[in-house]
């Protein structure tokens, strides 16, 4: 099968925050010499993190995230570092600031998906801080800026909340480049994690089961979602979430794409469930309204032509490419 064709085609590269454009050098972590030799290169860069919000400069209203070393430096003093990678344009790293550096004002608003939070970096008005969800809808970096962000919030997630031992409870280092964290007490080590979550449609010959939580925007239905649970395979965690938010019962599973979700730090794993019943009982707990939707009416949805104001998610999530792809490839 040609590589290019469509049926070869993989789905997850198109997702949001996927590609990550960067040689990781994984194997070269642990080796503290050749780490700093890379910090030294004038061809060094580095993505900086404050709290959990992607950080740049703002001239004449364009945004440029990147850093030297020693620009990185003169915005404050750092919780974490953490080697990125090697890129075609140098090696990358990211820098996560201590909560020191900048001020938090909120801003009152409806809820939903933006971070409305105001974080002001005092005496530096061109420096600003963006919701990562808020800048990659805008387009304000490339596809390759957006996933190594990603990355980079998700990694330093976990370090503001892994500063512990979990076995001992003494304060634990940062090793292997910003990839480990390890106890002197205990000797225990500690990697950073990722929560899986499943997303799935639940079809129906030439319908699928789309839901919407209160906090969507007005009119937007998506896929439904949960998280796997211990010693639960992806098929279980998809059955079972189905049958808990909508009260539809399903056979088989397939998985179709995966998506690193950096709010806060998930992979969204997603799969089409054959339903075995229709009839919806809707867990208000987790969902405000769930129905079956035609082939028809979610290609609507897509293109903004719904006369019922149903709108799909944004191609950012992977939900939109669950959805697109049922939609062109008559999965049934």
């Amino acid at each position: 099968m040609p590589a290019n064709s469509p049926a070869a085609r993989e789905i997850s590269a198109e997702v949001g925050y996927s590609g990550f454009p960067l040689d990781r050098l994984s194997e070269k972590r642990d080796d503290s010499a050749f780490v700093e030799a890379l910090r030294a290169r004038p061809d060094a860069r580095t993505l900086i993190i404050a709290r959990d919000m992607p950080i740049a400069r703002e001239r004449s209203g364009v945004l440029d995230p990147w850093f030297t070393e020693s620009e990185a430096s003169g915005l404050g003093a750092r919780r974490e570092t953490a080697l990125l990678g090697m890129g075609a344009s140098g090696p990358v790293f990211a820098a996560l600031l201590d909560d020191a550096a900048t001020r938090v004002e909120e801003i009152a608003g409806p809820g939903g998906f933006l971070d409305k939070r105001s974080i002001v970096f005092p005496e530096r008005p061109h420096v600003v801080a963006r919701d990562l969800r808020s800048l990659t809808l805008s387009g304000a970096f490339d596809r390759d800026t957006t996933a190594m962000l990603a990355a980079a919030k998700s990694l330093f997630y976990w370090h503001a909340r892994h500063r512990f031992c979990s076995c001992c409870g003494a304060p634990s280092r940062v090793a292997a480049a910003g990839w480990r964290r390890e106890c002197d007490a205990c000797k225990a080590t500690h990697f950073p994690r990722v929560d899986p979550v499943v997303i799935m449609l639940a079809v129906n010959g030439d319908r699928c089961l789309l839901g919407r939580q209160p906090r969507f925007p007005p009119g937007m239905y998506s896929a439904l979602a949960g998280f796997l649970e211990p010693g639960e395979t992806i098929e279980e965690a998809v059955r079972r979430e189905l049958r808990e938010e909508s009260g539809v019962a399903c056979g088989q599973v397939r998985f179709v794409a995966s998506q690193p979700w950096p709010f806060p730090a998930s992979l969204m794993i997603g799969c089409f469930a054959l339903a075995l019943t229709t009839e919806i009982k809707i867990d208000h707990a987790e969902l405000e309204d769930a129905r079956w939707f035609s082939r028809t009416e979610a290609r609507q949805m897509m293109e903004g032509a719904n006369d019922k104001a149903f709108t799909a998610p944004q191609p950012l999530a992977i939900a939109f490419h669950l959805l697109k792809h049922w939609i062109e490839n008559g999965v049934r």
